[in-house]
């Protein structure tokens, strides 16, 4: 008995060892990014000392690097809505419809997710060349927003997978038709996989460099920026934008979380209706 108990002891130390060493070789950089970020000598020399906010006032005059971001979010933000615009759509048609070729459509709306990004982005370049359209923003922006279409597709599909559809079925019991249901019930009950789609697909967009290279025109998308100026090495301008970056990235993280733990704590939509309808 004290040998299995022993065993099992030795068991969870060597877990929790394990879990240790993945945690630090995932977070380990970003702590040594960060610690940089405020490090006076610039990227070089260790132990980080002299701590200073130098390095994010340059970053604050720095017009490229706010250009790039400013660029990045516009990209991004209308890519998300383009691919919740196809993507939506996508996942009812997927849930719920039956039609020829269904299980091919299948297949061709999560394509994206497993082809490389330099397929893609080749392939839109031809595309968008053969069509005569100039390199731009708009070109980055189609080419994110048509390769993040499977990304909604398939969280709004997951959703879909979940709702329970006695609460259309009684909205359509008491009198209403299918767009009331779909506005008054459906679409509202997805707001969270609709949520975590946009703020997926919004980060994708923002750090996206494989579809943005072969589609880029004059302006640069901030990974872009970065990526140039990292062939000239690594500025401690470049360790204070992703120390940003990683901040806003950490927070809408904890805002999906906390929207997430409120909507499961909430009821349901719609959930009257199925009462008022079993009563009926």
């Amino acid at each position: 008995m004290e040998l299995h108990v022993s065993a099992r002891a030795e068991g969870g130390r060597g877990l929790a060892l394990y879990a240790a060493l993945v945690f630090a070789f995932l977070y380990l950089p970003i702590v040594v990014l960060i610690v940089y970020s405020f490090n006076g000598p610039g990227v070089g020399g260790f132990p980080p000392r002299d701590l200073t906010l130098n390095w994010y006032r340059m970053l604050l005059g720095d017009g490229a690097i706010w250009d790039a971001v400013r660029n990045s979010l516009m990209v991004a933000g209308a890519a998300m809505a383009i691919a919740l615009l196809f993507g939506i759509p996508a996942a009812l048609a997927l849930d719920r419809a039956s039609f020829p070729g269904k299980a091919i459509f299948r297949r061709l709306v999560l394509l994206p997710l497993i082809l490389p990004g330099i397929i893609t982005g080749l392939s839109l370049l031809m595309l968008f060349v053969a069509a005569g359209m100039k390199l731009s923003l708009l070109t980055i922006t189609l080419g994110h927003g048509t390769a993040l279409i499977s990304v909604a597709a398939t969280d709004i599909f997951a959703g879909l997978q979940k709702l329970d559809r006695a609460q259309e079925e009684a909205s359509l019991d008491l009198g209403a038709n299918y767009w009331q249901t779909f506005w008054r019930i459906t679409l509202p009950n997805l707001r969270l996989p609709i949520i975590g789609a946009a703020l997926l697909i919004f980060t994708l967009s923002m750090d996206e460099i494989a579809v943005s290279f072969f589609l880029i025109g004059r302006d640069n998308t901030l990974p872009l920026e970065i990526w140039s100026r990292l062939r000239r090495g690594i500025t401690p301008e470049i360790n204070a934008i992703s120390t940003i970056i990683f901040v806003f990235s950490l927070a809408a993280i904890v805002i999906w979380y906390r929207l997430r733990a409120r909507g499961e704590g909430a009821p349901e939509v719609g959930a009257e209706l199925v009462d008022a309808a079993t009563e009926s």
